[in-house]
């Protein structure tokens, strides 16, 4: 009986360290809440937050990282969605600081506001901060007015693909790889070997067409001339004011100026603005940042880890 007992005893302190873990390793993200963080009112403007590096992923868990965060563009559609359902939200201001990021959840992102504004029928200001270039402007296009802060860096409208090359390390320290493939072509990009002519044409085609979806973007939504949109479209960066010239935004200013340009577009006289966090999660003004995007420093520091990780990638990114 003693016997018994002892193992019964075991196996709800087992149980008991098993379910701890369970609570250590998962941890669980809470439905988003609503703060206000500026105004008064009845009416409602929803501040939404499109920073750091856009991809559709999130950091793998780890006992010493902290818990994992909502991918950028699975967080973007959650909060539509619950805006949609608002009936007192009016308009939408996009806040972006991001230097672009993977093609994919650029355009995505892009695709979410379009549909959101399309469904609500309500106005969408795109604010950009220290960085909207490349995927980040993409993203901007979205909006029905985008807005450059004075010192804000746009434009790097582009494609690139990262990858590297390390056959000449290789072969100093004496690893030769190996690829068993189907066709000539299945390693195309590998780091192990340079690319051929053949396939660097390969690569360059994909890239061309996917420049061209960003430059038809910008022709349909901003009313600026193909011919050019790819004159001044080669991957260079442009101050608030030249990016003023060019058309790609339509004023310069700060957050109550954004906030204004809402509540106008909207026709409205007064309201707050708003922006959803999860429990735990700080709001003030509508300076906060959401924790579900980290800093560019940090976000750049990371990509080549995404990048090696993964194999070559294909960017609306401004990364020198």
């Amino acid at each position: 009986m003693r016997t018994l007992m002892a193992v019964v005893a075991s196996a709800l302190l087992l149980q008991g360290c098993s379910s701890l873990l369970n609570i250590e390793l998962v941890p669980r993200i809470r439905r988003l809440h609503e703060e206000t963080v500026e105004g008064k009112g009845k009416a409602k403007i929803l501040l939404m937050d499109v920073s750091g590096v856009l991809s559709d992923e999130s950091a793998s868990l780890a006992l010493t990282a902290p818990p994992p965060k909502v991918p950028i563009v699975a967080r973007v559609r959650e909060e539509l969605q619950k805006a949609e359902g608002d009936n007192d939200i009016k308009a939408l201001i996009v806040r972006i600081n991001s230097p672009g990021g993977t093609i994919t959840a650029s355009d995505l992102i892009y695709r979410e506001i379009v549909a959101f504004k399309a469904r609500k029928k309500v106005p969408v200001v795109a604010v950009m901060m220290d960085v909207g270039a490349s995927g980040g402007y993409y993203a901007a296009l979205a909006g029905d007015t985008i807005i450059a802060l004075p010192t804000t860096v746009t434009g790097s409208i582009g494609v690139i693909m990262l990858t590297l090359n390390a056959q000449g390390l290789m072969e100093k320290i004496g690893v030769a790889p190996l690829a068993i493939k189907s066709a000539d072509k299945k390693d195309a990009g590998s780091p192990f070997r340079q690319l051929t002519a053949e396939e660097r044409a390969i690569f360059q085609s994909v890239i061309d067409q996917m420049y061209a979806r960003f430059v038809g973007l910008i022709v349909e939504h901003r009313k600026i001339p193909e011919e050019r949109v790819r004159a001044f479209a080669d991957g260079r960066i442009y101050t608030a004011e030249q990016a003023k010239a060019l058309g790609l935004v339509d004023s310069i200013g700060y957050m109550d100026e954004v906030v204004a340009s809402a509540r106008k577009a909207a026709g409205l006289e007064e309201a707050k603005v708003i922006m959803y966090h999860r429990p735990r999660e700080y709001r003030s003004n509508f300076y906060s940042a959401s924790p579900a995007a980290p800093g560019l420093e940090a976000s750049l520091g990371s990509l080549a880890g995404l990048v090696s990780g993964m194999g070559p990638r294909f960017m609306y990114l401004w990364w020198p």
